[in-house]
This record gives C-alpha cells, sequence and structure tokens, in this order.
C-alpha cells in the first residue's frame, strides 16, 4: 500500500487549516510530572519563547498546516527539549524523530528557521527569530508532522556499495585485514557521517532531482574507496559515476555548510570525480595495462 505523504506549502504562507479541526486549537495540557523542572504552562516571572510547528495529520487531513505553542525556556535549552516540553505538557499528538540527544545518532534533524540542524544541539536563545519555525527536513516525503520517510535515503546508501568487497575472502582462521593507524586517517573524516541527511536537505541538486545519489552517500564511497583493505574500486566508482551519480553535483557546497560533523561531502563528491576520471582515462589510453 502505498504511503500517504504531505505536501509542503510553501514558507511563507501558512497552508489553509484542516477541515476535522481547528489548526491553532490547543489540546489541553497534561499534568506535570516530576522529571521536567519546568512548568506545565508559563507563569509569571518565567521566561517564554514561540515555536511554530509543521502539523501534518493524514489520519484527520490531507493538509497540512502549522500550529503555534508557547513555552517557557531557560538558557540552556535546545529545539529537541522545547518538542519533548509540547510533547509532554502541552500536546501529546505532536509526532518527530529523536533518540540519543548528544548528536550521534543523527535523528532529530530537522528544519529549524529554514535551516537544516540537528534540534538536540541547536540552542534555542541563539535563534534569531521568534516564533521559531520547525519543519521537516526538506526533500523528503512528509508522513506525520516533522517525521519523513528514509527509504529513499536508504536505498541510495545501499547503492554505493557500503562495505569491503575483496577479490578472495580469506577464511576467518587467518585473521583479520588490518591496518596502521595512518591507514585509518586517510579515510576518518568520511566515517564521522551520521547520517543524518542535513546535507540532501541543503543540497539544490537533490532538491531538483531526486533520484541524485547526493552527499552522504557519496561520502560514503569514498570512505570505502580510501579503504586500503577495500578492492572493490571498479564496483563502486561504476555505481557512483552514473547519469544520477556524482557528475550532477554542481558543488555549491551547501551540504558541506549543514554538516554537524565536518564530514564534508562537497569535497568527498569531487574527489570521486577525479578518480572517475583518472580511471576512464586509463581505460582509453592503456586498455591492455592493469588498471
Amino acid at each position: 500500500m502505498a504511503l500517504r505523504t504531505a505536501p509542503r506549502p510553501a514558507p511563507a504562507k501558512p497552508a489553509p487549516a484542516p477541515k476535522a479541526a481547528p489548526a491553532a486549537v490547543p489540546v489541553a495540557p497534561m499534568p506535570a510530572t516530576k522529571a521536567l523542572s519546568l512548568p506545565a504552562t508559563p507563569t509569571p516571572g518565567v521566561k517564554t519563547t514561540k515555536l511554530r510547528v509543521f502539523r501534518y495529520r493524514p489520519e484527520r487531513s490531507d493538509e497540512p498546516f502549522y500550529q503555534e505553542y508557547t513555552i517557557p525556556y531557560h538558557d540552556d535549552m535546545v529545539v529537541l527539549d522545547a518538542l519533548n516540553y509540547i510533547k509532554d505538557r502541552v500536546d501529546p499528538t505532536l509526532t518527530f524523530r529523536w533518540s540519543c540527544r548528544m548528536g550521534i545518532c543523527g535523528s532529530c534533524g530537522m528544519n529549524v528557521d529554514g535551516t537544516p540542524e540537528l534540534t538536540c544541539s541547536t540552542y534555542l536563545k541563539d535563534l534569531k527569530k521568534v516564533p521559531c519555525v520547525v519543519e521537516p527536513l526538506a526533500g523528503f516525503p512528509v508522513l506525520k508532522d516533522l517525521v519523513v520517510d528514509v527509504e529513499p535515503f536508504m536505498r541510495k546508501l545501499e547503492s554505493v556499495k557500503p562495505y569491503l568487497i575483496r577479490a578472495e575472502e580469506k577464511p576467518l582462521e587467518r585473521g583479520e585485514y588490518r591496518q596502521t593507524p595512518d591507514q585509518v586517517e586517510v579515510y576518518r573524516q568520511q566515517s564521522m557521517c551520521i547520517h543524518c541527511m542535513l546535507c540532501y536537505a541543503a543540497c539544490p541538486v537533490y532538491a531538483h532531482d531526486p533520484r541524485f545519489v547526493g552527499p552522504a552517500a557519496s561520502a560514503l564511497a569514498l570512505r570505502y574507496e580510501l579503504d586500503s583493505r577495500d578492492q572493490g574500486s571498479a564496483e563502486r566508482l561504476a555505481a557512483v559515476a552514473t547519469e544520477h551519480g556524482i557528475w550532477q553535483c554542481t558543488f555549491v557546497g551547501e551540504c558541506s555548510v549543514v554538516c554537524p560533523k565536518d564530514v564534508d561531502p562537497a569535497g568527498a563528491i569531487q574527489q570521486l570525480k577525479a578518480m572517475a576520471a583518472t580511471r576512464l582515462m586509463r581505460s582509453v589510453l592503456l586498455p591492455l595495462s592493469s588498471r
């Protein structure tokens, strides 16, 4: 059965309210819990801020809308804390992904004031606009509220053959494929990717062509290309140097700007282009030589 996904409203114009219920009608606050230090509703003398959150309720309406929340906050709160406060104290129907809260899992990526961010590391006090606008990552089908469909992204990762390819596997009893620390350092930068998909949300090429293999998958391909234990360069370069592969990249560089782990996927794509071009030239000029 096909997934129902939300059409995205224009950022400057809020989409119409759902037919089944008014858009901005607040849900009755839930009882306060001891686990949270903030009050359930803003009180005099407590700092408050506003969040304008993208909502999509496929079980109630085909139309997405925005809902505004006013919550108390303190200076060490991040956007994810605010969303959890809303979920726990104000509106339990709000849906979003998160896991580690430490910038490791990559699951809490969202558009915050139009910029792809990890909400677990984006502080409310650093945001310039009130209300802060929180939306799902651009370029991906929306399943519900701030949750996007990650399946297209996972298929792109799989397509670049992200594993060691050996011409001949040795049996386990013969030991591991060892590396020196210097050999590991060659690809360490690309191995830091946490697959948060922020680079895809920032990429203008992916926004224009969803079939584009994209930044994170390309950086992952380079990680294995640079691995001294790998022998599958021909297969992997053939997988990425396609019509919708690395040659689509126009080197805007926004993917590297928003990357929270300094993976530099834009630079990785240019390295893959150089490798693929070198391999092609060798095949043309030295057709009978070893490649």
